[in-house]
């Protein structure tokens, strides 16, 4: 049998801040905290959750593993939009400009991406 992701890790300087960050953007909730540790995921309790751990030092280099999002149930402009207003910033990480995404980073610079099609658009393209 493979195995199953469990969580997903994000150190954080300010932990509360990207826990908060990334309830907002995936509509999650705080499921457990504890112990430097605040555990986030979605309501029906499934899985992947994500854990933002506390650590002393502020991030310093580009990921070497990031998140890619999809829009759900609006537009990538719309959703975009939300995620910037949200808190997200452009960033340049050596994509070029026919680079069909958008590279963002959370509150603390860590890197994600907002893919061009839609869940919807990709379920239909499947």
């Amino acid at each position: 049998m493979p195995s199953r992701i469990s969580s997903i890790a994000i150190d954080a300087a300010q932990p509360r801040v990207i826990a908060d960050f990334w309830c907002r953007v995936l509509d999650w909730r705080v499921i457990d905290e504890e112990d430097g540790v605040i555990s986030i995921g979605p309501a029906d309790g499934s899985w992947p959750t994500i854990d933002v751990i506390a650590v002393p030092e502020k991030k310093s280099v580009k990921n070497r593993l990031h998140l890619d999002l999809r829009a759900d149930g609006s537009s990538t402009a719309e959703e975009l939009e939300r995620l910037l207003d949200l808190g997200a910033r452009r960033t340049d990480v050596g994509q070029g400009p026919e680079a069909t995404w958008v590279v963002l980073s959370d509150p603390e610079g860590n890197e994600f991406c907002l893919l061009s099609r839609t869940v919807q658009e990709a379920r239909t393209e499947a």
